[in-house]
């Protein structure tokens, strides 16, 4: 029964869960970059310095919930035991499981 629900929660993992926190990984590392162009290039222009420094306070924030969501599968997937090839970082959740 358990291996079942291994082989499942890995196909979730690598076929759902990786390419979801992947996008939302790239769109917060875009707004933080565009935030970044926005505070510098329109510097004299309180109204854009404020609009940029939004964009990177909350781009940040996405990296830190992206990074955050992967510490906690990988802590999840460590507390139940659930990969056989038995990696506990990021790569863990990244790498597909082998039967």
């Amino acid at each position: 029964m358990f291996s079942v629900l291994n082989t499942f929660l890995g196909k979730v993992v690598v076929q759902v869960i990786n390419p979801i926190i992947l996008l939302l990984a790239g769109v917060a590392l875009i707004l933080f970059l565009w935030g970044t162009f926005e505070f510098i290039a329109h510097a004299g222009d309180e109204g854009k310095r404020a609009e940029g420094k939004q964009a990177i306070f909350w781009g940040i924030v996405g990296l830190v919930i992206i990074f955050g969501a992967y510490g906690i599968i990988n802590v999840v997937i460590k507390t139940f035991n659930l990969t056989p090839n038995d990696q506990t970082t990021a790569q863990g959740v990244l790498a597909p499981l082998h039967q």
